[in-house]
């Protein structure tokens, strides 16, 4: 019984130090933090737990109106549930999606004088044939638009964002300038709605792919939702900016054209600045060949920052030596003896071949994503050389002397071979994504008989 007792005693002495302990470290038995929004820590006062905010957290503790913000505007987990680059994006997407719901508003007013609104001499049957005309016409481009160029839209989102901000102006100028020419009225706006439903694919399908990059904890359905929300109140903001603006303009082209053209201009300086601000850690044709050339050219491999200030965000109207990939066979070869021809140094899952001026690539069924961007990157070093690049890399000039094309094709596989791995490697280190990439690949995917070695 005595063994027994001091025991205990030990144990309550023991619990006495261990809670001296804890009161010296000023009673802090543990802390919590909620994201980077909040933290608080758990104190020790006379045996009994209290929680309290930090005084190191930097926040007023009554400062609520900016949490109740940040959580009904901002995704969970802001900033850590986001890419770097959200909230410069964001910011940047608020100040032309203003400026476009103003210029949206007088184009809208335009529309409905032009359909006869405030005209005693107009029909309800003439303006609703007009009004489901426009619709229909629109229907129609947005279907057509998807089919042509739907597997485009992931591969260069930035370009194609910007081209439907672009085409969303030409598209409300001329729902402005369509009351002015009676005549061709119908005809205008019909065209303004194509534009309008290529814009609702361009920027709808545009903004899905840039929510996947901003994504960081597949969050993308509260992003989304959260972009809606900022949307929503911007477009609150404008529809009461709107409801002052209206009366001024009401029967003054002059004023409305000025303050279409100054909103189209903010509108098209945020747009660019939204995209230019948006950094994709994914490799897809235009930011993969500013890599490869660089690195080609002195051994500098850029890191997504750098590449994505140098990637294009303009569409081009079209390349020198463009790059067909994902081919069928016959794209490239037209018999046994081209086949042998493509196979000549190639162990390699893809053939690789240049027919018409075009480099074409034809993917096997067991090529990988790493594959595919060796596929790629040698396709861009034959464009260089095709393109007579008098920037090329050392590697690529012992190329540019080889005249006949299968023979260069030989030739670059050679070169790839020396220097791709090396270069995945330093991608990886780069922090650019590898395993996956927004390569325009198409479909096809080729078995050819004869065994590579």
């Amino acid at each position: 019984m005595i063994h027994v007792a001091r025991l205990f005693l030990n144990r309550l002495v023991l619990t006495d130090v261990q809670m001296a302990e804890m009161e010296d470290c000023e009673g802090v038995i543990a802390t919590e933090r909620y994201g980077s929004q909040e933290s608080w820590k758990y104190l020790l006062k006379d045996r009994r737990m209290k929680r309290q905010k930090d005084a190191m957290d930097g926040r007023l503790a009554g400062n609520s109106i900016s949490g109740v913000f940040k959580s009904v505007f901002l995704p969970q987990g802001y900033p850590e549930s986001v890419s770097e680059d959200y909230l410069q994006y964001q910011l940047w997407d608020t100040v032309q999606a203003f400026s476009s719901s103003l210029s949206g508003t007088l184009a809208t007013q335009a529309s409905l004088r032009g359909v006869g609104v405030g005209n005693q001499e107009a029909t309800v049957a003439a303006a609703t044939i007009t009004w489901l005309l426009r619709d229909g016409t629109g229907m129609l481009g947005r279907i057509l638009f998807a089919w042509l160029k739907g597997n485009k839209l992931d591969s260069e989102a930035k370009k194609w964002r910007l081209f439907a901000d672009i085409l969303n102006d030409v598209a409300m100028f001329m729902e402005i300038a369509a009351p002015h020419f009676p005549p061709f009225f119908i005809l205008i706006v019909c065209i303004a709605g194509v534009f309008k439903s290529i814009v609702g694919v361009a920027g709808g399908a545009t903004r899905a792919a840039l929510t996947v990059h901003q994504a960081r904890r597949n969050n993308m359905a509260d992003i989304s939702a959260k972009d809606g929300s900022q949307e929503t109140l911007v477009n609150l903001a404008g529809l009461l900016v709107s409801l002052a603006l209206i009366p001024l303009v009401t029967d003054n082209p002059l004023l409305t054209f000025m303050l279409f053209f100054l909103f189209t201009v903010l509108h098209l300086f945020a747009n660019y600045k939204a995209v230019r601000s948006v950094v994709m850690e994914t490799l897809n044709e235009a930011r993969l060949s500013i890599v490869l050339h660089r690195y080609l050219l002195n051994g500098q491999m850029l890191s997504p920052v750098e590449a994505n200030q140098r990637e294009p965000v303009f569409l081009s109207l079209g390349r020198t030596v463009p790059i067909k990939m994902g081919v069928r066979l016959g794209d490239i070869v037209q018999g046994p003896g081209e086949l042998q021809l493509a196979l000549k140094n190639n162990s390699k899952p893809y053939l690789i071949g240049i027919k018409n001026a075009t480099v074409c690539v034809c993917l096997g069924s067991d090529a990988s994503v790493h594959d595919e961007i060796m596929a790629a990157c040698q396709a861009l070093c034959l464009r260089n050389v095709l393109h007579n690049d008098s920037s090329l890399g050392g590697a690529l000039k012992q190329l540019a002397n080889t005249k006949d094309p299968w023979e260069l094709v030989s030739q670059s596989h050679k070169m790839i071979d020396q220097v791709f791995y090396t270069f995945l490697k330093e991608l990886d280190q780069a922090k650019w994504q590898t395993d996956r990439t927004l390569l325009d690949w198409n479909e096809w995917r080729v078995e050819w008989r004869k065994k590579r070695s």
